[in-house]
C-alpha cells in the first residue's frame, strides 16, 4: 500500500452563513457543497460562492451530468440544478447513517459511516447492488479514471483512500494534517480532489497522485470518473 501526506493545493472559505460543509461534487464548472439547509455552488477559480439552492443537504452530494443528488437524512433527493426543484427521492441505504455520495456508470455509490461501508445502489429504486466493507468511518466517495476513492474521518484523523472496488482492500492513502477533517470528496476528473472540511466551513483542493497507466490495471471498475 502506498502511503503519503496529502498535498493541499488551496483552501476555499469559510463562507458567510455556512457552519459546516458536508457533501461535495463537481459539475465541470462549479464545486457544489452541502451545508445543511442549502446546496452552494463555488467557483474554484475565484474562490467565491456564486449561487445556492434552498434544499435539505445533510451529507453526500453527487452529479450525473444533468442532475444533482443529495442525501437528506434518510433519503436521497434528485435535484434539477437549474430550478432547484426536487424531482424524485429514494431511500438511502443507511437509513440516516449515510455520508458520501458519488455517481458512476449509471449507479450511485453511497458511503455509510455507521457500519463502515460503501453501497452501490440503483438510482431509480435505492436497491443495494453491491456492498464494500471498510475499517474506517466512510465520509466522501468518488470515482475517477476507474479508481474508487473515499474519505475517512475519525477523531482528529482523516485521509483519502484508494480501494479495490471488489474487495475494499486499501491500495493507497493520502493522510491529511492532524485536525483537518474530510466530510465530502469529489474528483475534478484530473489532478485535483475537492474535500469538504466539516465544521471548519471550508472546501479544500488536494492533489491527486499521478498514476502509471499500466499500474494495477486488473481491478474491476465501472469506468471513468463520476459526476461527468
Amino acid at each position: 500500500m502506498n502511503r503519503s501526506a496529502a498535498e493541499i493545493l488551496r483552501e476555499y472559505g469559510p463562507f458567510p452563513g455556512v457552519d459546516c460543509v458536508n457533501g461535495v461534487t463537481y459539475d465541470g464548472q462549479h464545486v457544489w457543497f452541502a451545508s445543511g439547509d442549502k446546496l452552494n455552488a463555488l467557483d474554484p477559480a475565484s474562490g467565491k460562492a456564486v449561487r445556492s439552492i434552498d434544499v435539505a443537504a445533510h451529507a453526500g452530494t453527487a452529479f450525473d451530468g444533468r442532475h444533482l443528488f443529495q442525501i437528506a437524512e434518510d433519503r436521497i433527493q434528485k435535484i434539477d440544478p437549474r430550478t432547484g426543484h426536487v424531482l424524485a427521492t429514494i431511500p438511502a441505504p443507511g437509513g440516516g447513517g449515510d455520508s458520501g455520495l458519488a455517481w458512476a456508470e449509471g449507479t450511485l455509490w453511497v458511503g455509510q459511516h455507521r457500519g463502515r461501508k460503501i453501497h452501490q445502489i440503483d438510482p431509480q429504486t435505492g436497491a443495494i447492488l453491491r456492498t464494500i466493507e471498510s475499517n474506517r468511518f466512510v465520509t466522501g466517495v468518488t470515482w475517477v479514471d476507474g479508481e474508487l476513492w473515499h474519505g475517512t474521518w475519525e477523531g482528529d484523523e482523516s485521509d483519502l483512500r484508494r480501494v479495490d472496488p471488489r474487495t475494499g482492500r486499501v491500495l493507497e492513502r493520502l493522510e491529511m494534517p492532524p485536525g483537518v477533517s474530510v466530510s465530502g470528496l469529489e474528483s475534478d476528473g484530473g489532478d485535483r480532489f475537492f474535500c469538504g472540511g466539516g465544521s471548519s466551513g471550508k472546501v479544500r483542493a488536494v492533489r491527486r497522485p499521478k498514476r502509471d497507466s499500466t499500474a494495477e490495471s486488473g481491478s474491476e471498475t465501472p469506468g471513468n470518473r463520476a459526476g461527468k
